[in-house]
This record gives structure tokens, C-alpha cells and sequence, in this order.
């Protein structure tokens, strides 16, 4: 049912191909590594409200927190394009060579996800600062974040970024032609670029569902995985886009839709 990630690199010469045993080791550890932030991120959002805002949280610690988010939700989907950056790289490199190029190459794509944190943390700042003084916004802005996310589902942004990451292998056989010692980190920080635009839609839902919304994060996570991976990723990406655009419909009225944008404790005002 989902496509074979290995197939996709055939035109890549067969003696460049990396060790069966290595590809193995490289895959345990990237989902080992999203494994373990799924752990960090359990545990930070045990006692963390999911009221408006930034959580109390300054900068630097929020996108360190929101890496290891996007470790933990984007890494299961990101495996296959980072092994396949590996096939290309190919034996003419020593193991720590290889593993130092991969590093750079996912340490790029974590660049392109923190810096689009930034503007997260931004919206945050003003949604904490709105719903704080108007509670009633709350359920405008919940609305609106759905309303996006379900029109960018079906945008031609959307498309073009959906197919690069279902299909990245041109773009990866073009840089493979590069002469840069920042080539993996630049290749990396591309294609994060071009998940960013991808599904940046699907993580403006978490501002009305809770930034640490544990089980919103994990639903995003399978959305993202079966967008990318499924055959029939595109018509699931457009069923998702649909199930947006209603939640957009009924957030203005059913306020248990937006955790996220409610106060809580003795001070919360409901959104009635």
C-alpha cells in the first residue's frame, strides 16, 4: 500500500549504494530519535496548560521545545528522503564521514522547521494578547486557523510541495552535482523548506487545539506520514482539507474544539 522509498533512487549506480546493514542502522536511528522526543515531549506537556498563548515559555526554550516537536512528529516521514540523501552519498565515504553528512543534512531540514517556529511564536504572542482581553476572539481565531488549514489543503502550494516530498529524488540528484561543503545542510534545509510549505497548514491547528495537545500532535503526525507515504496520499490530503473546512463551520459554536484558546484555572473566561 505505501510506496518503496528504495525504488524511487534505482537510477542511482548500484555500487554507490550504501550497505544493507548500514541503511538499517541509519532508519533504527532516525525513528529512534523520534522516539525518544515523542518520550521529552510527553513529559513536558504532562502538567502544561493548553490555554492561549505561549505557554510562559521564552523564545529560546519554545523553539527548542518546537524542534523536538518536529523531531518527534515529522522524522517517521522524513526517514525515507534522509536515507535516500544516504544512497546518494554512496561508499565513497568513511562511516563517520557518511553519518557527519547526514547529521548536516538533517540538522538543515530541523533549520527550516525553527524558523518557521519563529513565526509560530509570534501568532502565539498576539493570539495569547487577543483572547487574553476579548475571550470572544477566541473562537474567530479557531475558526480561522481551520478555515486556513483546509483552504491550503487545497492549494497549489499545497500540491507542489506534497509532490516534492512524495517524489525527492530530482531534487536530490541535483545537488548531488554540487561542489560545497555546506551541501548537505543546504540540501537538508530545501527540503524542509519544502515540507514547511507542505504542512505548515496542519501545524496552525495546533494554536486552537493546544500547542502541547498530545493527541492532537499525534493525529497530525499520522496525517503527515499517511500524506506523504501512501499511494493515495493526495486524495487523503484533500479528505483532511474537508474535515478542516467543517471544523472551520462549527468552531464558532462549539467551543470544546478549541482547548487551545481558552484560559483555564479560577481566572478562565469561557467561550460561551
Amino acid at each position: 500500500m505505501f510506496r518503496t522509498w528504495a525504488s524511487l533512487s534505482a537510477p542511482m549506480r548500484p555500487g554507490n549504494l550504501l550497505p544493507a546493514r548500514t541503511m538499517t542502522v541509519a532508519w533504527s536511528l532516525l525513528l529512534l530519535l523520534a522516539l525518544l522526543a515523542w518520550l521529552l515531549v510527553v513529559e513536558q506537556a504532562d502538567g502544561m496548560e493548553l490555554g492561549p498563548g505561549t505557554m510562559g515559555l521564552d523564545l529560546p526554550l519554545f523553539l527548542l521545545l518546537w524542534v523536538i516537536m518536529m523531531i518527534a512528529m515529522m522524522f517517521p516521514s522524513v526517514a525515507p528522503v534522509a536515507i535516500t540523501w544516504a544512497r546518494a552519498i554512496g561508499r565513497q565515504s568513511s562511516g563517520a564521514a557518511q553519518a557527519a553528512r547526514i547529521t548536516q543534512f538533517v540538522g538543515g531540514y530541523l533549520i527550516a522547521w525553527a524558523a518557521f517556529g519563529l513565526v509560530v511564536y509570534g501568532i502565539l504572542i498576539v493570539t495569547g494578547n487577543l483572547v487574553g482581553s476579548h475571550p470572544e476572539a477566541g473562537r474567530w481565531i479557531g475558526a480561522g486557523a481551520f478555515l486556513l488549514a483546509g483552504l491550503h489543503q487545497f492549494s497549489p502550494l499545497k500540491n507542489i510541495c506534497l509532490h516534492h516530498c512524495r517524489s525527492p529524488v530530482g531534487q536530490l540528484v541535483r545537488y548531488a552535482g554540487y561542489r560545497s561543503h555546506a551541501r548537505d545542510l543546504r540540501v537538508g534545509a530545501h527540503h524542509g523548506l519544502y515540507c514547511v510549505g507542505c504542512c505548515w497548514g496542519l501545524m496552525i491547528v495546533l494554536i486552537p487545539l493546544g500547542t502541547m495537545n498530545i493527541a492532537a500532535m499525534a493525529a497530525l503526525a499520522v496525517v503527515v506520514f499517511i500524506e506523504k507515504l501512501w499511494r493515495l496520499g493526495p486524495v487523503f490530503s484533500a479528505a483532511v482539507g474537508v474535515a478542516f473546512l467543517v471544523l472551520a463551520v462549527l468552531a464558532p459554536f462549539q467551543s470544546w474544539l478549541l482547548p487551545g484558546l481558552q484560559h483555564s484555572g479560577p481566572s478562565m473566561q469561557p467561550m460561551t
